[in-house]
């Protein structure tokens, strides 16, 4: 199954983008085994529209085209929670259900289109924090990694 990060909005090279890539990288090494074969970062423009609105409606035509055929989550502060190990069996339960693609979005300063977040399979929330977009990206690929550790019973998830 394809695991992607699409994310309106270039990262620039730096820390940052080095952490993704790591927790991506071990991802894959853990997640070959489990059936998670693929670990990639999709980056799309930022929309230069006029308006909020306006921005938010291309970059949800751009995700649209862009995204993998499967299951499309929303990262959006008001979605559900869910701890490691509930997030980890989500994603084994995709799996197991032959699901070829899960696509995990985060939106641009504007955030994502309404329209968009509704039509999506799930929405995600880290916290009813607000992040900055960066960080998302580490934390999400973080959650990536350690959902392959939990479900190969690797020690790096210490839970209950």
């Amino acid at each position: 199954m394809r695991m992607s990060i699409a994310a309106i909005g270039r990262m620039k090279s730096g820390p940052e983008r080095e952490m993704v890539s790591r927790y991506l990288d071990r991802a894959l090494g853990g997640g070959k085994g489990l059936g998670l074969t693929h670990f990639d970062v999709i980056e799309l423009t930022e929309s230069r529209a006029s308006s909020s609105a306006a921005r938010k409606s291309e970059e949800a035509k751009a995700l649209r085209a862009a995204l993998p055929q499967g299951i499309i989550v929303a990262l959006d502060e008001r979605g559900k929670t869910l701890g490691s190990e509930a997030f980890a069996k989500l994603v084994e339960r995709w799996r197991d259900d032959g699901r070829p693609a899960v696509s995990f979005v985060i939106g641009g300063a504007d955030g994502l289109d309404p329209a968009f977040v509704a039509e999506a399979d799930m929405t995600l929330s880290f916290s009813p924090l607000t992040w900055p977009h960066q960080l998302v990206r580490i934390m999400l690929a973080e959650q990536l990694y350690r959902t392959t550790t939990i479900l190969s019973g690797h020690p790096y998830h210490r839970g209950d």
